[in-house]
């Protein structure tokens, strides 16, 4: 996969894409990252990117044509299909791991952080293909949206991780919140390990990873069981579950 990334503060991502999982996703040639400054690409003698909206109000609105010349310089590089252009903004669809996982399929990502009031709108119309929200809440700029959806991308790209079964048991992945983890040693400060998960028995292993799963989504992510397709058994350790959790309130 390459990943372009086009931002006004490309040493943001320094650290981030030169540490942990992501640097040894490129090490692993799983991935390369690309970071362009598309002031550089800027037409204005001074390098202006933004400018007053049209119409007045508060804030700067970033110009169409630095980033319009800067994507349109990526694709005339890109040897694949259409890449994926990316906007981050709090007006995008809120993202989750669905949405990872569909772009995880894509060979190239091209990534715009905005900054100041927003994008003139023509940006939107005819240059990206999807824009992407972490949440409800506004953040300074795009950088740090970007930096945490990469992340859950490359993860995702075949080799990148040890062990391959860990994302697809990640919480979401299944559509249910994952299961607790133990590790040594057994009994600390008398808290101790579910027996279950000493007894060497994989069947009732796998059975008490799914009944927690359960139980971790009822009671703290309702919401993701209600268009979920659970088994006939499935369906019964949810009905158990939520009557001993009536009977404790």
């Amino acid at each position: 996969m390459k990943i372009d990334v086009l931002s006004l503060f490309p040493e943001m991502f320094t650290g981030v894409f030169g540490s942990s999982i992501l640097r040894k996703a490129e090490e692993k040639q799983a991935v390369s990252y690309n970071v362009v400054n598309f002031r550089e690409f800027s037409e204005s003698k001074h390098g202006t990117v933004d400018d007053y909206p049209y119409g007045g109000g508060a804030g700067m609105v970033l110009k169409a044509q630095p980033i319009f010349s800067a994507v349109e310089h990526l694709q005339q590089q890109c040897e694949s299909k259409k890449p994926r252009v990316i906007l981050l903004c709090p007006q995008g669809e809120r993202y989750n791991q669905k949405k990872a996982e569909e772009l995880a399929a894509e060979e190239h990502l091209i990534f715009i952080c905005g900054h100041y009031e927003g994008y003139d709108e023509r940006i939107r119309e005819h240059l990206v293909t999807d824009e992407i929200s972490l949440g409800d809440y506004v953040l300074t700029g795009g950088e740090l949206g970007a930096m945490v959806i990469i992340d859950s991308v490359v993860r995702l790209l075949p080799g990148v991780l040890g062990n391959e079964d860990s994302p697809v048991k990640d919480s979401y992945s299944s559509g249910l919140l994952e299961h607790p983890h133990y590790t040594r040693p057994h009994d600390f400060r008398g808290y101790k390990v579910p027996e279950t998960l000493m007894s060497g028995n994989h069947k009732k292993i796998d059975e008490w990873r799914m009944k927690e799963s359960l139980k971790r989504t009822y009671t703290r992510r309702p919401d993701l069981l209600e268009h979920m397709q659970l088994t006939e058994q499935e369906k019964k350790w949810l009905d158990e579950i939520k009557k001993e959790s009536d009977l404790l309130q």
